[in-house]
């Protein structure tokens, strides 16, 4: 293909990616689902149409459309993505479901590798070591799909910390041992042993990982990067340091890269480095455009004749791995935290596999075909990418309709106003793990509450349409919080009669008109009024005042309803041993009526109890309350 016929065909597929993006964003729905559609449109159906129309040229993208050069483009390309979701990975993400997330990543993924590769051996009737190849790809679930469904279906935290997890690790796990056992597969390699080829590439990944996380620390937080130019300058170093690590670990032995990569990512994106949001934002974005490139390349080196090979028999395994193997390494890991059964339901049926996979599969049976395997070639992709195909739509396109069915969204605040009072408030909610969601018209505004990482929905918030498109369907609460009563008190009447809303709250900035919403029923603050309630609260009680002024830092108060579990049927003294260390039930509501509670007050299903103490207490406190009798 000529330079500039090349050059046309990037920016091409770069632009579709894009677009692609922007309509997953505007329809919620997961980007994998389009850049599938798109490649498989610029490569198998557009051979096909242009078999029946030949005016039309030909297959748009085809394998020699690259060259030589794919499997450099997709590896780097793989080192970019992974090295971006593995920045994401945080400690204290981890920390909120530790024992199962470890469990996943363990037994759950030799779960599905032996499974997987059971499945392949007797439908497809595949060799035992390309079954354990397929088996280890598909082990995969990865960030590239998860994160995007995570997105728009924004479930709890444990739930999120637990598929991130096993996101990340699976990929370098599953793109190790992919390797280990393709070495059986391909005669033109010795097989040593499958623990140490798994080890040693391991090791040299978290090896040249360390390395260069530490040196790329050094260098972002002690070296003076020009201080003009120095959150440019950290961003190329990072992106760079990703890129060394991943081919100084692939030239010592194949597929070491990814784990090299994984573990340089994860260690930086824990690490206190300067320019930490800089950093993310240009990764996130180079990120999208590689990730909508190579997806969308892929398949559309996809043949249809590929996907016939494999038939029902192929469908019948993956049909295994989304419906048996899936479930029941969910359910097995899970055993024992704080899901609850429609939690575990939900990660057992969203587990769609992504890029690592794909592009490991493709470079895979290029070797082959060139080794002169086009029968296992041809088998390995029509696996691969049947699975990715059929989880991808299945799984990744009706994950936000089987978690509305399951109910484990979190129900959302809606906050009308995005002003100063407005955003406030939603950093005070966010930080204690609120769903939240911004409605504002002014476009500025909107513009700099995104920057600053809140969901916002522009319109109008007393428009019918604007508060069902945030989501008022399913909120608890809607606080409006404008500068402009008026508008606050359209917004009170519609949460309150078209939506239903459990709980409206709004401001009243003048007092004159705090009447007309108590009559609405809608609970009300006077700005005047709550002005002289924070100066009252420091004459008075100036300790108080201050330690809930500094709630979400020290302290936390938070209001948990008892809907069944542990706490019904038993009295506060008992409860209060069972709470973590610094936390206490200060209060208890039951049926309008709000009370401090004594020692043998019992708990029954229903009460609303206020939770005080430190913050990591009472969250865990909430969790303890929320979590079903054992």
């Amino acid at each position: 293909m000529a330079a500039t016929e090349l050059i046309l065909l990037v920016a091409g597929i770069t632009a579709i990616g894009v677009l692609a993006q922007l309509l997953a964003d505007r329809l919620q729905i997961p980007t994998i689902i389009f850049y599938i559609g798109a490649g498989l449109l610029l490569g198998p159906i557009s051979g096909y149409l242009a078999d029946s129309l030949p005016f039309l040229g030909g297959r748009i993208i085809d394998p020699a459309s690259f060259g030589d050069a794919l499997p450099a483009i997709v590896g780097l390309s793989v080192a970019i993505i992974v090295f971006e979701g593995a920045f994401h990975l945080r400690v204290e993400r981890i920390r909120e479901a530790p024992a199962a997330a470890l469990r996943v990543v363990t037994v759950g993924a030799l779960i599905a590798l032996l499974g997987t590769a059971i499945a392949v051996r007797f439908a497809l009737g595949a060799s035992w070591a390309l079954s354990l190849t397929i088996g280890a790809l598909l082990t995969a679930t990865g960030p590239t799909v998860v994160t995007p469904i995570l997105d728009i279906v924004p479930v709890r935290d444990r739930v999120a910390a637990t598929l991130e997890t096993e996101g990340i690790v699976n990929d370098v796990s599953a793109a190790i041992l992919a390797v280990v056992f393709f070495e059986i597969v391909n005669p033109a390699d010795d097989f040593e042993g499958l623990l140490h080829g798994f080890a040693g590439r391991l090791g040299i990944g978290l090896f040249f990982g360390v390395v260069v996380a530490g040196v790329l620390y050094y260098l972002v937080r002690y070296v003076d990067l020009a201080p003009g130019d120095a959150p440019r300058n950290a961003r190329l170093l990072v992106l760079a340091g990703a890129l060394v690590a991943y081919a100084s670990a692939n030239s010592v032995a194949s597929e070491a890269g990814v784990a090299a990569v994984a573990t340089a990512g994860f260690l930086l994106g824990n690490a206190d480095i300067p320019y930490e949001e800089d950093i993310e934002d240009f990764k996130g974005d180079i990120t999208l455009i590689v990730l909508s490139f190579v997806f969308i390349t892929l398949a559309a080196l996809l043949e249809f004749s590929t996907l016939r090979t494999v038939g029902l028999a192929g469908v019948a395994v993956v049909v295994i791995i989304a419906l048996v193997l899936r479930p029941l390494l969910i359910f097995i890991s899970t055993v024992g935290d704080r899901f609850t059964l429609q939690e575990r339901t939900f990660m057992s049926l969203v587990g769609p596999r992504g890029i690592i996979p794909a592009s490991v599969a493709t470079l895979f049976a290029v070797q082959l075909r060139s080794e002169g395997l086009p029968e296992e070639a041809s088998l390995l992709l029509g696996v691969v990418f049947l699975a990715i195909l059929l989880t991808a739509i299945f799984e990744g396109g009706l994950a936000r309709y089987i978690a509305e069915y399951l109910d484990v969204i979190p129900m959302r605040v809606i906050i009308v106003g995005g002003g100063k009072v407005g955003r406030s408030l939603a950093e005070r909610l966010e930080d204690r793990g609120e769903n939240i969601v911004i409605i504002e018209k002014n476009q500025s505004v909107v513009e700099s509450a995104r920057n600053a990482g809140y969901t916002v929905e522009y319109g109008d918030g007393a428009d019918t349409d604007t508060l069902r498109a945030a989501g008022a369907d399913n909120a608890k609460i809607v606080a409006a919080a404008t500068g402009d009563d008026d508008v606050n008190l359209l917004v009170s009447q519609l949460a309150s009669s078209k939506f239903d809303v459990e709980r409206v709250i709004a401001r009243a900035n003048n007092p004159d008109n705090v009447e007309a919403f108590e009559d609405l029923g809608v609970r009300t603050i006077s700005s005047s009024m709550a002005t002289a309630w924070a100066m009252d609260n420091q004459i008075e009680r100036p300790a108080i005042a201050n330690w809930m002024t500094d709630i979400g830092h020290e302290g936390d108060v938070q209001e948990v309803e008892v809907c069944g579990g542990t706490f019904v049927g038993k009295p506060i003294n008992e409860i209060g041993s069972m709470l973590p260390e610094a936390c206490l039930i200060a209060l208890v509501t039951r049926d309008g009526e709000t009370t401090v509670p004594t020692a043998d007050f019992v708990i029954e299903k229903g009460d609303m109890i206020t939770l005080l103490g430190r913050r990591e207490s009472v969250r865990e406190g909430m969790q303890m309350v929320d979590s079903p009798a054992d």
